[in-house]
């Protein structure tokens, strides 16, 4: 009687030299892309630890194959939770690159689509419409907005459930060429995945983006005026802060989305000004936003001298 073969062994490798973990991240410039999203986001604290926790799991992943300790690919989709203005879509755009950059997706590209993106109007449309923004994102990550849109139980002739079954196909089978991230208001993408549990049990990564906080939207507006080379007069500094208590008490109050547009305004308001006046301007008066182009603004309605 022969001998039973031996059973099979996983040889384990040579030890290896020791790695410099701060090298990696320069080499794969995760490190750039964390400092740069301190950087773009003011405050957000919790929100920049996850995505550091995140981008550490990754970064000791990849080291661990590097020295033959393999181990399944990490999931992950996302779900961001939060209202408008929160910056959202910046920390997509910075996942991209530190998933590029560690080779978990080929390109640091997010290709952002709403419903109206994915689900058609008739039968035979949903599908090759999902299937053709799928191939557009393939090698990056895919965005979804108001992803709970796509869910519709109140009509039976939506065609919403097909665009959802088939990204559950490829986020479950094709997970080394695409990231999914689903966002939206919290309560609703709550909602939505107790409505599809087969979803939400393919998100492993839930990321809540909390609102500013007045002072923290004031720093936002000043960072976004530096960038665009204009600074605020005293004047116009301490009405800036009025401004912005005013109008996070108004409805429709977008965050960072909301004081973009209101130095965009005051923008306008400063050329038309500018050109009023006439005359010859300094390289100063370019770049200030005097008092008065604020508070022109239907904030200060209340403000406004009637005629």
């Amino acid at each position: 009687m022969s001998a039973a073969a031996p059973a099979p062994t996983t040889a384990e490798p040579a030890d290896t030299e020791p790695i410099d973990v701060d090298a990696a991240l320069r080499d794969t410039e995760v490190a750039a892309v964390l400092e740069r999203l301190d950087r773009e986001l003011v405050a957000l604290e919790p929100v920049k630890m996850r995505i550091r926790e995140i981008a550490a799991l990754l970064v000791v992943d990849t080291l661990r194959r590097r020295v033959g300790l393999a181990s399944e690919r990490p999931s992950l989709h996302m779900s961001f939770t939060g209202n408008p203005g929160t910056g959202k879509t910046t920390v997509a755009l910075r996942m991209a690159e530190i998933l590029a950059g560690l080779g978990y997706i080929e390109k640091p590209r997010v290709v952002a689509v709403t419903r109206d993106d994915l689900v058609g109007q008739y039968v035979g449309h949903t599908a090759p419409k999902t299937k053709e923004v799928l191939k557009r994102a393939y090698g990056g990550v895919l965005f979804i907005d108001e992803a709970y849109y796509l869910y519709r139980p109140e009509n039976d002739r939506d065609y919403g459930q097909e665009a959802i079954e088939i990204l559950l196909q490829v986020m479950e089978n094709d997970r080394d060429k695409l990231v999914v991230v689903l966002a939206g208001y919290a309560d609703r993408m709550d909602a939505f995945f107790r409505m599809n549990p087969g979803m939400g049990s393919r998100v492993a990564h839930h990321i809540d983006f909390p609102d500013y906080r007045r002072d923290e939207l004031v720093a936002i507006g000043e960072l976004m005026l530096e960038r665009q080379r204009y600074v605020l007069s005293p004047d116009a500094e301490e009405v800036f802060r009025r401004y912005v208590e005013r109008r996070m008490a108004q409805p429709r109050f977008a965050n960072a989305r909301s004081i973009r547009n209101a130095l965009e305004r005051a923008r306008l308001r400063q050329a038309n000004r500018l050109v009023d006046e006439g005359g010859t301007l300094t390289r100063d008066d370019l770049m200030r936003i005097e008092a008065s182009d604020l508070l022109k603004s239907r904030v200060f309605a209340d403000e406004q001298p009637t005629t």
